[in-house]
């Protein structure tokens, strides 16, 4: 079979799909199958319970998020578009987001509606509101479930699978789910079919969509030892991504296949919290120029947490993200992707970013120059502390370097500190005020920015409120 969508025109916008388009469709509708199957067994056993007086619950909450953020240095300066404009290295701004939720439950039926609007204060066209998460859950006496819809979804530590809250517009994915959980043992299956519009004769063609994958498979696995305190997950995805273009007989559209599996493991004895993970990618990645390479990347991480007493901790930890092997060219010049033939670059795809490798998440939100995908070693120590009782401070201290070995420059990165104070004014309202510090090293300067400061100062407060509207029974 071949491993490409492309469609062959027999009349006029008339279109055969062929190859990999149909082996995902037949995915999609395998698991559109199964989560009707599921539906079916759920409906079938669970009408037969009887459902008591006021079984349905209702209920509305209210999550309202102001941010600020002051920034300087540290990334690449724009060109300047005002040829008389000041050329400051220094930005400030206001931003809000809005959540509105409706959540229903009854004895074997849930379902949640999330509306969000998230805008910088100020900005044109700041009146959109989209659904964030919009679904529905049908679950058996036996553990047995299905939920398919809009969910945010969050697994283990986030490493991998997270909502990326602090990012103010978040993750959610279209998926399907089926499921169990009981006895200690959870396990998920993950499903995912993304399309650009309601084709009916364009074939299967996905570009420039709200995900970076066309099709999603996932498995997630999790057991929590009894009487032992142990916990155990693992996981398995499979992402179908497109790649070429339509009309272009050198790189012709295909779907290309991404896998990442590891495990996560998370030992809590009274005073102390140990944490690891362990995860490897392979298959395609796919560019923005949907041109694709073989990617072989792993990370490895070890986190100790340290709990003397309930006011106050500490944590220190190792995390290591493989990277390209570098490539020798003239400063300016070009280096990554078209100088490798396979991609050592280890992605965290839909992680938590900010939860790792600094607040200022700035190893991942933006690229290298020149697409050239070094890797990240960050170690890492911090302290924890509850002065007072609704009052909670926090300092970490991040030593970050490449993964790989640089030619004629240092592996040294920089260093990061992260000074936090959170204070909740009530169970519906709280504060989080940061300050971060970046000083980078000429490294830094040579494969991340190119121009502008070394170093790095951000700044910012969020103002948290989220109460519970109403909760009614019927």
């Amino acid at each position: 079979m071949k491993d490409n969508d492309s469609c062959i025109v027999k009349t006029a916008r008339v279109f055969r799909c062929e190859g990999r388009s149909m082996a995902a469709m037949r995915r999609a509708l395998f698991g559109v199958a199964i989560l009707i199957l599921h539906a079916s067994f759920f409906t079938s056993s669970c009408w037969a319970q009887s459902d008591s007086t006021k079984a349905n619950k209702l209920s509305m909450d209210l999550q309202f998020l102001a941010h600020g953020e002051i920034c300087a240095g540290g990334l690449p300066k724009p060109p300047i578009t005002k040829p008389d404009g000041p050329e400051a290295d220094l930005s400030a701004f206001l931003l809000g987001r809005t959540r509105l939720s409706l959540n229903y439950e009854r004895n074997w039926l849930e379902a949640k509606i999330t509306l969000q609007n998230n805008a910088v204060w100020g900005m044109r066209n700041n009146m959109s509101v989209d659904l964030y998460e919009g679904w529905v859950k049908m679950k058996s006496k036996n553990g047995f479930f299905t939920k398919i819809g809009r969910v945010a979804l969050s697994y283990d530590d986030e490493r991998i699978i997270g909502p990326n809250d602090f990012a103010t517009a978040s993750l959610s994915h279209d998926v399907g789910m089926v499921g169990y959980e009981g006895h200690g043992h959870q396990i998920h299956g993950i499903f995912a079919f993304n399309q650009n519009s309601e084709n009916v004769y364009e074939g299967t063609y996905y570009d420039d969509g709200s995900q970076y994958y066309k099709t999603m498979q996932t498995v997630w696995y999790h057991y929590d030892l009894p009487k032992f305190p142990l916990g155990a997950s693992l996981l398995f995805m499979n992402m179908g991504i497109q790649a070429g273009e339509e009309g272009d007989t050198q790189n012709p559209p295909s779907t290309k296949y991404q896998q990442m599996w590891g495990t996560y493991l998370k030992y809590h004895p009274k005073y102390l919290t140990l944490e690891a993970s362990y995860y490897r990618q392979t298959g395609k990645t796919v560019n923005e120029k949907k041109q694709y390479k073989p990617i072989k990347a792993w990370m490895a991480s070890l986190k100790a947490t340290i709990t003397p007493t309930d006011h106050y901790g500490f944590q220190l930890g190792y995390d290591y993200l493989s990277g390209d092997d570098f490539v020798p060219v003239p400063y300016g010049g070009t280096a990554g992707l078209p100088f490798h033939e396979v991609l050592k670059g280890f992605s965290p795809l839909y992680g938590s970013r900010t939860k790792f490798y600094g607040i200022l998440d700035f190893f991942y939100t933006s690229a290298y120059i020149n697409g050239f995908t070094p890797g990240l070693q960050n170690v890492y120590v911090g302290a924890f502390g509850n002065p007072l009782p609704k009052m909670r401070l926090s300092v970490d201290y991040h030593y970050l370097a490449v993964a790989t070995n640089l030619s004629g420059l240092s592996n040294t990165l920089g260093h990061n500190i992260d000074f936090n104070a959170e204070y909740a004014f009530s169970k519906d309202v709280s504060l989080s005020v940061n300050y971060s510090m970046m000083a980078g090293t000429e490294t830094m300067t040579r494969l991340k920015q190119e121009n502008g400061s070394k170093y790095a100062h951000w700044a910012w407060f969020s103002l948290l409120v989220s109460p519970t509207l109403f909760t009614t029974r019927f």
